[in-house]
């Protein structure tokens, strides 16, 4: 049976890894959402409009509707610009995604936050403010998706993200008990992860960190960076 599946974030790290693992199930019929005006296929959305009117914007892109929707959405405070602008990407942006797919009878939502989402600091308050809004939303099943330090080549060069790897990976054989959810995971185990999700029956909340990403992609050889 063939699965209609939303995707925001297919540009991304994690989200380029899921967008064409999804491309290449033949059950699933993908909607890959991307930033108008961005070099990346999918179906081109102005967030704004978007945040404006959810159903609207996703009714006109996925008319029959939506099973599944995943979000990989996400920036930093340096891309965005300022707290505002991250937290508008960060929380209001997935926030809409997460309305127009409810209102479209999506039964999951399938988010990806960070290790520590809820915590202190403005960038895991953000993450914890969001997954709290999609709870809230009452879809059929939620799966908060919490990685560590993802390690993984991006289409732009980052300097000091590209040092932080190859410290994180270092370190995470030695990170044991709670602190083992902010050690490094590569973006291929979660993306794999994701994959091993979508569509899954169950129903509830469920919040995946290190360990359960590894166990559910079968990626055990972790971390190691080539980056």
């Amino acid at each position: 049976m063939t699965q209609r599946v939303l995707l925001a974030g297919g540009s991304g790290l994690v989200g380029g890894l899921v967008n064409a693992r999804l491309v290449a199930r033949p059950d699933i019929d993908l909607v890959s959402l991307v930033r108008r005006g961005s070099s990346a296929s999918g179906y081109p959305v102005d967030f704004e409009q978007l945040c404006e009117a959810p159903e609207v914007v996703l009714k006109g892109i996925a008319p029959e509707g939506i099973d599944v929707a995943i979000s990989c959405l996400g920036t930093t405070i340096r891309t965005a610009g300022s707290r505002p602008a991250m937290f508008r990407v960060d929380h209001d942006y997935v926030l809409a995604v997460a309305r127009g797919t409810r209102a479209l009878g999506a039964r999951q939502f399938v988010l990806m936050t960070a290790a520590g989402a809820g915590s202190s600091g403005f960038y895991l308050q953000t993450k914890g403010a969001i997954e709290r809004a999609v709870i809230d939303l009452g879809f059929e099943r939620t799966d908060l998706i919490r990685p560590g330090f993802l390690l993984g080549s991006r289409r732009e060069r980052r300097v000091w993200e590209a040092i932080g790897q190859r410290v994180s990976a270092a370190l995470t054989p030695i990170l044991f008990g709670p602190l083992s959810r902010y050690g490094a995971i590569r973006a291929e185990t979660v993306a794999d992860a994701i994959l091993s999700l979508t569509g899954i029956e169950g129903t509830g909340r469920y919040v995946h960190e290190n360990a359960d990403l590894r166990r559910m992609s079968g990626n055990r050889l972790e971390p190691q960076t080539d980056v």
